[in-house]
């Protein structure tokens, strides 16, 4: 049965129009109220950990992962609540090098100024049963930078979260969707169990566990949208 993977940003009020990407700035309450239909509808979101039983093909059931790109400082004020309270897991994939900063990586193209998790946040969100994953050191484009920068970019993160945490760090995001197959043979390298791109679909057992598409979820997104990037294909 395929497994939609929503992929979520910024929760928060979107900055005015014309912003660059605004459309990845979900608002608090219109997150809120996509949670809970998913909740009232019988599904049940889950990180890209406890996801991948289904996504052998070993378990079967009403799940939609939930993931978070960046790992921003307002997901942890406005979506870690949310989460918890309806007994959801999710994922989010912080940019090792900007634990405790903000999304420099977003200043040439004008977005603006988002601070990210600090350490402790980023601890807390783990200790409550939610996943780190990785998101390079820099937010780099991987497949445009040599394969040595690309190597350094995934490996280094993963040991920088895992030293943070004091556990393993098995999920692993390609900043902007950017990948090449050196690229993704590197995250193999790196130890990576699960990777997560900007492709559009839902996942399938029979897909490459290292190239799984998500489903984006815009700031124009309703309630009912949302539900049905969950149910439609």
């Amino acid at each position: 049965m395929p497994i939609p993977i929503l992929m979520y940003h910024q929760i928060d009020k979107p900055a005015g129009r014309g912003s660059p990407f605004r459309y990845l700035t979900v608002d608090p309450g219109n997150f809120q109220r996509q949670m809970k239909w998913l909740k009232r509808m019988g599904y049940t979101g889950l990180s890209m950990r406890d996801l991948q039983p289904y996504l052998a093909g070993e378990k079967t059931g009403k799940v939609v992962g939930v993931t978070f790109d960046d790992g921003f400082r307002n997901v942890y004020l406005h979506a870690l609540p949310v989460l918890n309270e309806l007994g959801f897991t999710a994922t989010n994939y912080f940019v090792s090098r900007q634990i405790g900063g903000f999304n420099q990586w977003d200043v040439p193209v004008g977005v603006p100024h988002a601070p990210c998790m600090s350490k402790a946040e980023m601890l807390e969100w783990a200790a409550m049963g939610h996943e780190v994953g990785a998101h390079t050191l820099d937010h780099v484009h991987l497949a445009q930078v040599d394969l040595d920068e690309a190597r350094r970019q995934i490996t280094g993160s993963r040991r920088e979260l895992e030293d943070m945490l004091g556990s393993t760090v098995d999920a692993f995001c390609y900043p902007y969707g950017d990948l090449s197959g050196d690229v993704r043979t590197i995250v193999e390298e790196a130890g990576f169990t699960t990777a997560t791109t900007t492709q559009r679909g839902r996942a399938t057992p029979e897909d490459d566990k290292l190239l799984l598409p998500r489903k984006i979820v815009r700031r124009t997104d309703g309630w009912l949208n949302v539900l049905r990037k969950s149910v439609t294909g």
